[in-house]
């Protein structure tokens, strides 16, 4: 009888960028790479961890890119788009057996829950994952803000950072051959060297609270059931 591996985080936040929706295209959903997440999120949910998540937009809309539009107007649109995503993660997720419920910082109840934080606690404490779109439901802010804060108000033990890279470099690896990957980073040098690992208002809030980050690459498949498993996968900020 195989003996079940103990995970070394009893609650873990993670946090999926809207890019890494859309796979190898450039825009949209791609059915099948979501399909793969679900499958590993699924791996880590039978190891017994607790499972929050939060969605970016980036794949559908970034407002960053149309300098025109008011702002917030074009802040609250990406938050919109994170809905989309939200749900097509849903969907994979409870095709594969894993109960899910989706929380929105913006109201949308035919479609999603109200972010409350005491419904997420119970929601995971019930073995669901928690799907956590709209960001913090404010312009101005960035998704990597409103997954430090959910990390918080769930008393997640670690924040994973999905990226398509291996790590945080010292410059960018596709550009510079001689890019530097850390294994580990103090949140002072994060914000010091100006790393690009989450935003710096994200990082003095993970820095206030003391929760660790590890940013890792969420196209190689297995890599969050390792990190669960204590591998050293990644870069970890703390």
């Amino acid at each position: 009888m195989a003996v079940k591996q103990k995970p070394k985080y009893k609650r873990i936040l993670l946090k999926v960028s809207g890019e890494a929706f859309a796979g190898h295209e450039h825009y949209g959903v791609d059915q099948k790479t979501i399909e793969g997440y679900a499958k590993e999120i699924k791996e880590i949910k039978d190891l017994g961890v607790a499972l929050a998540i939060v969605v970016g937009g980036g794949n559908i809309w970034r407002g960053r890119f149309a300098p025109q539009m008011d702002r917030a107007t074009a802040d609250y649109m990406g938050m919109i788009a994170t809905v989309i995503n939200a749900l097509a993660l849903q969907d994979a997720l409870e095709r594969i057996g894993v109960k899910t419920r989706v929380q929105t910082a913006i109201e949308m109840r035919q479609v999603a829950e109200p972010f409350i934080m005491r419904k997420a606690k119970r929601h995971l404490e019930k073995g669901r994952v928690v799907i956590f779109a709209g960001g913090t439901g404010n312009p101005y802010f960035t998704t990597d803000t409103a997954a430090t804060l959910r990390a918080l108000e769930i008393n997640a033990d670690i924040i994973l950072k999905a990226t398509k890279v291996d790590g945080v470099y010292s410059k960018d690896p596709v550009i510079y051959k001689d890019a530097k990957r850390y294994k580990e980073l103090k949140y002072i040098d994060v914000l010091n060297q100006g790393l690009k690992v989450m935003d710096s208002t994200s990082i003095s809030l993970s820095m206030d609270n003391k929760i660790p980050i590890c940013v890792f690459d969420i196209t190689k498949r297995g890599n969050i059931k390792k990190i669960m498993l204590g591998e050293n996968i990644g870069t970890f900020v703390r």
